[in-house]
């Protein structure tokens, strides 16, 4: 972002309460945690259920924010501190609003790079880490912060580029019908990557078709004719979301990416007019070292546009990834970030360092090695039916000298399907190679029974209500060698878990 305090007022139908010293001074950045301010960022005042941001906008102002935007008379000490410090003040009708507002024109009139939506139910975040990874090896990138994906973190993200970014990849979150298409609305993508559509958000939604309608409306929202829709041939709703947004009829370019080893290039028949045929990019040959990091051969036809005038587009090309990521999942995950570099113009070798090269976000399958000579695998970000297993598959796949304890607790947002979604992590759970299964909470008493039910040894089964009682029942038992995952949906805190055991 670069907008003067008179573009910010004129983009948000805001009233100038105080004057900044100097009216062409441009705003660069954008935060409504004044924590987190930095010179010339502009600071807006939301307010909230525990805290006000009126109340910091002194302290935002200390810190370097050119200029304020508040929706409440704040009170003379701190107009007279905007007035010292030469910031603005700017009111507004709402300030949650503005936000939208604010980036609506900068995407309209300034924005000039691609915009990348992305959205999925399970591993989102990553792979849009890996879309970043990917495009920054060749071009200027501004991706989603964390897992910032909502009705304020799609315009930061917006707002966080400038004119000369290149490609801007936007994380979009959702519980519900119609969300996805708001938040398309205003980020106007070009290009939409629909990770999967699994069972998260099921609570709202009801049905798994549903859910996939609403991860379609990234795809809905692309451009007829120039846009390109990037969907996981392996996911059983793909054609689902397909004909649901009338991809072919548009004329929206359909890139398949199927990790899943299983693919098989369609080059001759009825079906080589399918979206499955090409572009395409899969995986084969898939392996898993000791500690679960996967290595596979990237493969893909199709992508001739813009490469060397010699290229045959009937050619499949090959090049070995070996990812730094655990678990096989996330070579689904790589072949859609490779697929978004390889329409980027990025060649094979490039795009297989940047996957390499790749790191785990805190708390999303980080190992620490713990003091006490165990490992810990921090997954307690957040859990979905899916990523419940995915972890559990990648723990399980890990080489661990010791015992493995995989320590589990509830996922929400599931309604009226929380009993057998957890059930059913529990039969899962049952037949990979835990020793020790740990559940933690009234719903995770679910996955207890799942797996008993599954014919998991009761010796190996273990239901306790506090994170307290984790500590010490693990505390009581972790040797040198031992292996601990750790997952959850993060209303559950398990993140104290981790805490406990490496301090």
């Amino acid at each position: 972002m670069r907008l003067n305090s008179k573009q910010i007022a004129a983009y948000t139908g805001g009233q100038m309460v105080v004057n900044p010293i100097d009216p062409s001074a441009l705003m660069t950045g954008i935060s409504w945690d004044s924590r987190e301010i930095g010179a010339g960022d502009l600071y807006v005042a939301l307010p909230g259920e525990r805290v006000d941001g009126h109340d910091f906008v002194a302290q935002a102002l200390q810190a370097g924010a050119a200029g304020a935007l508040v929706m409440q008379p704040l009170p003379d000490a701190v107009l007279v501190l905007a007035r010292e410090m030469g910031a603005a003040i700017i009111e507004v009708a709402n300030t949650q609003s503005a936000i939208t507002d604010l980036a609506r024109e900068w995407r309209a009139y300034h924005l000039k790079g691609r915009i990348i939506g992305l959205t999925g139910s399970t591993g989102k975040t990553t792979t849009k880490n890996l879309v970043r990874d990917v495009l920054a090896a060749k071009h200027s990138v501004v991706a989603t912060l964390a897992n910032q994906n909502n009705e304020l973190g799609v315009p930061r993200t917006l707002l966080n580029a400038n004119p000369e970014t290149e490609a801007v990849v936007v994380e979009m979150g959702m519980r519900g019908l119609g969300q996805i298409a708001e938040l398309c609305e205003l980020a106007k993508p070009h290009w939409g990557v629909v990770v999967n559509a699994g069972e998260a958000h099921i609570e709202l939604l009801g049905s798994r078709e549903n859910i996939a309608r609403a991860k379609a409306e990234l795809f809905e929202a692309l451009p007829m004719a120039s846009g390109v829709a990037f969907v996981n041939g392996a996911d059983d709703m793909a054609d689902f979301m397909v004909e649901h947004a009338r991809l072919s009829e548009r004329l929206v370019t359909s890139v398949c990416c199927d990790g899943s080893g299983d693919y098989v290039p369609i080059t001759r028949g009825p079906e080589v007019s399918s979206w499955r045929a090409r572009p395409a990019v899969w995986a084969e040959d898939i392996q898993l070292d000791d500690q679960g990091r996967p290595s596979f051969m990237l493969c893909c036809r199709g992508f001739a546009e813009g490469w060397p005038p010699d290229v045959d587009d009937s050619r499949t090309w090959r090049q070995e990834v070996s990812l730094g990521l655990r678990g096989l999942h996330n070579v689904s995950n790589s072949c859609q970030a490779a697929a978004v570099g390889l329409m980027m113009g990025i060649d094979l070798p490039t795009i297989a360092q940047a996957l390499a090269d790749a790191l785990p976000e805190e708390g999303r399958q980080e190992v620490i090695k713990a003091r006490g000579g165990f490992t810990i695998v921090n997954d307690a970000y957040n859990a979905n039916p899916d990523s419940m297993k995915a972890s559990l598959s990648m723990f399980c796949s890990m080489e661990v000298h010791g015992k493995r304890y995989a320590v589990l607790g509830d996922m929400g947002e599931l309604g009226d399907f929380a009993a057998a979604c957890h059930e059913g992590v529990g039969e899962f759970a049952a037949g990979q190679d835990v020793d020790m299964l740990v559940c933690v909470g009234e719903l995770s008493e679910r996955i207890a029974e799942g797996a008993r039910a599954a014919g998991m040894d009761e010796g190996k089964i273990m239901h306790v209500d506090a994170i307290s009682d984790v500590l010490r029942e693990l505390d009581a038992r972790l040797e040198p060698g031992d292996a601990v995952l750790v997952k959850a949906s993060h209303f559950m805190g398990l993140e104290r878990v981790v805490e406990g055991l490496v301090s």
